[in-house]
């Protein structure tokens, strides 16, 4: 067997990760790979054999204490040759000693526990085409218009690390659409709304409630217009799956949400969409 050499992906070569991601069904967004390199360049890694790619995987750290790992893929001809192996470790090497978090398929939950990571819950997407309302609800406003900092401390209470540099390359990257609601001076809620392969996904959408949740998710439809939509909600947040339900959204696929180890607390009673299955 050909040795396979990993290295360090060149910021513009993260589009291949997210291509291949496009390939296995998982519907990436247009815009996510210079978004997804803006918090930790270093944490997207390539396996290549005899000059080719061969495998792909990130663990991008946040902060010094988490970690989230995604693009877990090897090449569909290669596989079952222990190269998956070899950028796994030098995935989690980059980690440590980091929490690591994933969204991994359900039918490999088995294998991810064997390397130490813990069922927490599930994560269900829901797609369809719903109706676009005809005017936003009062107190909707630009996300752009809300100042970061209050951003970055609601998004503290649903995420286990500081990701300042990702929120930012999030919610100003064209195409991106981000829309929040403001009751009584404060932050209620907020989300974004991008193009992908096919349709678009609402991801984040944070909010106190599902009134809150409904409002936001009524603004961000309105900026988009027709078509599929896909929303990634936590199966243990019901006011999340009665929301995506309420759509009229149908479930398309799911993950497991695992963790090495203990996370912060985090209210995932607010979370009614998940920002990405490949970041976190």
């Amino acid at each position: 067997m050909n040795e396979i050499i990993i290295r360090t992906m060149q910021p513009d070569e993260i589009a291949l990760a997210v291509d291949w991601a496009a390939a296995e069904g998982w519907n990436p967004g247009l815009a996510d790979a210079p978004c997804f390199a803006a918090e930790d360049p270093q944490g997207f890694l390539i396996g290549e054999l005899d000059g080719e790619p061969a495998a792909v995987i990130s663990c991008v750290n946040y902060g010094t204490r988490f970690s989230f790992l995604g693009f877990y893929i090897v090449r569909p001809d290669l596989r079952g040759r222990g190269y998956g192996l070899k950028i796994w470790n030098a995935a989690i090497a980059h980690a440590h000693p980091r929490v690591i978090g994933l969204d991994g398929v359900v039918a490999q939950q088995a294998n991810y526990q064997k390397s130490g990571f813990a069922l927490a819950y599930a994560n269900v997407r829901y797609g369809g085409t719903v109706t676009v309302p005809s005017a936003p609800n009062a107190g909707i406003v630009a996300l752009t218009e809300v100042p970061m900092a209050l951003v970055e401390t609601d998004d503290a209470t649903v995420f286990p690390a500081p990701r300042p540099a990702f929120l930012r390359a999030w919610i100003n990257t064209s195409g991106h659409v981000g829309r929040a609601l403001m009751r009584d001076g404060r932050l209620a809620g907020w989300g974004v709304i991008r193009p992908c392969r096919t349709g678009r996904k609402i991801g984040p959408l944070v909010a106190d409630d599902r009134a809150a949740a409904e409002s936001i998710l009524s603004a961000l439809l309105a900026s988009a217009g027709s078509g599929d939509i896909f929303l990634d909600v936590p199966a243990v947040n019901r006011d999340a799956v009665a929301l995506a339900q309420g759509l009229g959204l149908s479930p398309v696929f799911e993950t497991a949400r695992m963790y090495t180890g203990a996370i912060p607390p985090l209210r995932i009673d607010r979370v009614f969409g998940v920002t990405t299955f490949e970041l976190g």
